[in-house]
C-alpha cells in the first residue's frame, strides 16, 4: 500500500502515472524494448518529445508567440542562463520573496547585471507578497510565483512593460495563466509535472532573439534549444517521457481550470483546520497570500509538539510533513496529484491531534 506523500518535491506522482511508467520500464508499448534505452534521434522518443511539448502548450492554451523549450539542469540552472540569455546591460528588477527569488539574485550579480530589488520581504521572514511596481523600462522583471518554504503565492501577477520572467516551480501547471504579460514562464517540474532533472520553460520569441546574440556556450543558449526543438544534445529523455505521462494525465483531470479547483478545495481543507484551531496551529503566511501548494505552519500551543506531529503523521500512513530546514514548523505541500480524500484524511489528523495534545 503507498503512503500519502505530501513532501515538497520531489513529490508525489499519479497513481496512473506511476503504473504505466512501470510497464513500459521493461517493455514500451510491445515493442520489445525499455522507454529508457531508446535513442533520441529515433521516431519512438521523438513522438514522446513532441506531443509532450504540444500538451504543454494545450494545458495553458499559450500562442505561437512562445516556443517551450525542454532543459536539464532544474529551475536552479535557469538562475544563470536567464540573465546569460536576457540581460541586455540595463537594470533588471526583482522582487525578493524567499529563497529562490535570493538564489537568483545572486546568480545574477554573479554575472555582473545591474540588480535592483524592487520588493523585499525578508524582515518578516518572508510570510507574505509586498506591494510594489516594476518600472517599465528594466531588461527583465522577476518574481517567483509561489514559495515553497513560506507557503506564500501571488494571487495576480505584476502589471510591467517590462519582460516579466516568472519562475513558477512549485505552482507550474497548477492553474490557467493570462500570458498576455509574460515574457517567460519557467520552473522544474519535480512537484507538479514530472521528476527531477528537468525544466520546462515557455519563452516569448523576441526573448529568443536576444539570445542569438549572446557570446555563451551553446549549452547555455536558448536560441540553441528553440533552433534543435531541445535535442541539440542528448536530452534527459526519461525525465521527458515522465514529463509527457504528467502532461497527458492532467489533461484526463480536465485541463487546468478543474485542477485549480480542485486545489482551491483542497488548501482551503488545511487552512480551516488551522484557523479554528483557537490558536493550536498557525500558518506562517499571511492569510491574503497563502499558497493552495504549499501549506506551512506551526503548533503555537507547544514547539515541541511538531516532531510528535511529524512521527505520528507517519505512523498513520502520511509522509513528507516535516518543515523545511529554514523556516522549520510542518509543512503540507499539496499538488495537483495529491487527491482531496489525501488531504481530508491529513485534515482529520490535524484535529484529532490537536483534541489530543490541547
Amino acid at each position: 500500500m503507498r503512503v500519502m506523500n505530501f513532501s515538497a518535491g520531489p513529490s508525489n506522482l499519479p497513481d496512473e502515472v506511476l503504473k504505466e511508467a512501470r510497464e513500459h520500464l521493461y517493455d514500451y508499448h510491445g515493442k520489445g524494448f525499455s522507454i529508457m534505452e531508446v535513442s533520441h534521434r529515433g521516431k519512438v522518443f521523438e513522438q514522446v518529445h513532441f506531443d509532450a511539448i504540444e500538451m504543454a502548450k494545450e494545458l495553458y492554451g499559450v500562442s505561437d508567440d512562445y516556443e517551450v523549450l525542454l532543459m536539464q539542469g532544474g529551475a536552479s540552472l535557469q538562475f544563470a542562463m536567464i540573465p546569460m540569455n536576457l540581460y541586455m546591460g540595463g537594470v533588471c528588477e526583482f522582487a525578493n520573496t524567499g529563497v529562490w527569488t535570493k538564489k537568483a539574485i545572486k546568480e545574477a550579480e554573479i554575472l555582473g547585471v545591474n540588480v535592483k530589488i524592487v520588493a523585499n520581504s525578508q524582515e518578516s521572514e518572508f510570510d507574505h507578497i509586498p506591494q510594489f511596481q516594476f518600472s517599465d523600462n528594466a531588461d527583465y522583471a522577476y518574481i517567483c510565483s509561489n514559495n515553497t518554504i513560506y507557503g506564500t503565492q501571488y494571487k495576480s501577477y505584476p502589471k510591467t512593460k517590462s519582460p516579466l520572467i516568472i519562475d513558477a516551480s512549485s505552482d507550474f501547471f497548477s492553474k490557467k495563466i493570462d500570458f498576455s504579460n509574460i515574457a517567460m514562464l519557467f520552473g522544474g517540474v519535480q512537484k507538479n509535472a514530472g521528476i527531477s532533472g528537468l525544466a520546462c520553460a515557455f519563452i516569448r520569441k523576441d526573448m529568443i532573439e536576444r539570445s542569438k546574440s549572446k557570446n555563451i556556450p551553446s549549452m547555455l543558449k536558448y536560441s540553441v534549444y528553440a533552433e534543435n526543438d531541445s535535442l541539440f544534445n542528448t536530452p534527459a529523455t526519461f525525465a521527458i517521457y515522465m514529463f509527457n505521462l504528467e502532461m497527458k494525465w492532467l489533461l484526463s483531470q480536465g485541463g487546468l481550470d478543474k485542477i485549480n479547483e480542485q486545489n482551491i478545495q483542497k488548501a482551503k481543507l488545511l487552512y480551516d483546520v488551522i484557523d479554528s484551531s483557537e490558536g493550536f496551529y498557525q500558518g506562517h503566511a499571511k492569510k491574503e497570500d497563502r499558497s493552495l501548494m504549499n501549506v506551512s505552519f506551526n503548533i503555537i500551543r507547544d514547539r515541541n509538539l511538531e516532531p510528535v506531529f511529524v512521527k505520528e503523521a507517519e505512523e498513520n500512513g502520511m509522509i513528507g510533513l516535516k518543515g523545511h530546514k529554514i523556516l522549520g514548523g510542518i509543512r503540507a505541500s499539496i499538488y495537483n496529484s495529491i487527491s482531496l480524500e489525501k488531504v481530508e484524511r491529513l485534515s482529520e489528523f490535524m484535529k484529532a491531534f490537536a483534541k489530543k495534545y490541547a
